[in-house]
């Protein structure tokens, strides 16, 4: 994912997603990596823990962005407030690293600009 294109993984993600609701991924399509992504977000779902699946060493869950009164120079905005939880094997990931990737991840979500540089 490092070497390609937004758009790039953007096609593919989109590419996978379709074969995969009509069940026509092949095996090796969805078998091995090191992490995955849960999102529950599309169903309403504020937020949850996703259960990591061997062999995953993490799987980050997202949740729903919902509309929330929020404090921004002593005033009250509504704001957009998504949760995302990473669930990590500590055996393989340290807990620190995880918080790293999780404010890699905010910092991203909060100025998506930053993805096409």
């Amino acid at each position: 994912a490092e070497e390609k294109r937004l758009s790039e993984i953007s096609n593919e993600m989109k590419d996978l997603a379709a074969r995969a609701r009509t069940r026509k991924l092949a095996p090796q399509e969805y078998q091995g990596g090191s992490t995955a992504i849960s999102n529950l977000g599309m169903f309403g779902i504020k937020d949850f823990a996703a259960v990591i699946n061997p062999p995953h060493a993490s799987i980050l869950a997202v949740g729903a962005g919902i509309e929330t009164a929020v404090v921004r120079d002593g005033k009250i905005e509504a704001r957009t407030i998504m949760s995302i939880t990473l669930s990590t094997d500590h055996r393989a990931v340290d807990g620190a690293l995880g918080a790293k990737l999780i404010n890699a991840v905010k910092t991203l979500i909060e100025k998506p600009a930053g993805m096409l540089a």
